[in-house]
């Protein structure tokens, strides 16, 4: 008998009102939002089966979801604070067996990178793959995978508000109850330090850089392209070499 193929699907967690940059996930480069390039980027992602806009109830949210309906992908909305439960109820509502966590904040996230972690996934005996536990890719490259499951089951064990809020918080806190795989870079990617992640103005204004540098040459430009545009472009270094990040938590 055939095995039923596990459907995939990537969710992306958004949201209008952060608190230090709010309206980021739309703020425009070459007449598009920043929530657009990391769309196409998840639709070219072979493994990728399906995309969820996992988005709040809030009113000011509405847009996210004519964003959605625009680009014509799945949305779904839930709680701003609890996370865990927006994700999970995303995740159910596109039947996903296999869920890719992604933030809306990595809007030049590479999505060789993102397969990869699938593939490491799929191939080892595991309940969570990461390339965010063992830091070696830049900040604005993390890709998570578990499955619905093990969500699931993470989600009835803690109602710790901060579990709640950071979704694998507590999948993470708990190797033993969780068996972690961890997916390293290639030295052409290796850049920990660095961060293309969308936190704050001066997050926006590096990634428009990098966005406007490539995009026409080629729009699926990779985390090596970026690590080597940098090195280069070393002054590019200043722009937000002083924000403080939060982490994972």
């Amino acid at each position: 008998m055939e095995l039923k193929k596990p459907k995939i699907v990537a969710t992306i967690e958004a949201r209008m009102t952060s608190s230090r940059l709010p309206g980021k996930v739309l703020k425009e480069v070459l007449g598009k939002p920043m929530l657009y390039y990391l769309v196409e980027r998840l639709r070219i992602v072979p493994s990728i089966d399906e995309i969820v806009l996992a988005t709040t109830i809030n009113k000011t949210d509405d847009i996210l979801i004519d964003f959605a309906k625009g680009e014509k992908i799945s949305y779904f909305r839930g709680s701003e604070e609890d996370v865990m439960s927006r994700v999970l109820g995303a995740a159910e509502s596109a039947h996903a067996d296999i869920i890719v966590e992604i933030t809306a904040d990595c809007p030049i996230i590479d999505p060789v990178v993102i397969d990869q972690t699938i593939q490491l996934y799929l191939h080892n005996p595991c309940d969570y793959a990461s390339n965010v536990i063992v830091r070696s890719y830049p900040i604005g490259m993390d890709t998570q995978v578990f499955s619905f499951e093990t969500l699931k089951k993470s989600f009835g064990m803690t109602e710790d508000k901060l579990d709640r809020e950071h979704v694998t918080r507590h999948i993470r806190q708990n190797p033993d109850l969780f068996k972690h795989v961890h997916l390293v870079s290639s030295y052409m990617d290796y850049w920990p330090e660095l961060a293309v992640t969308l936190d704050e103005v001066s997050d926006y204004e590096l990634i428009k850089k990098i966005i406007e540098y490539y995009y026409n040459k080629n729009p699926y430009f990779s985390c090596a392209d970026i690590v080597e545009l940098i090195k280069i472009e070393e002054t590019w270094l200043e722009i937000n070499r002083n924000v403080k990040r939060k982490g994972l938590n």
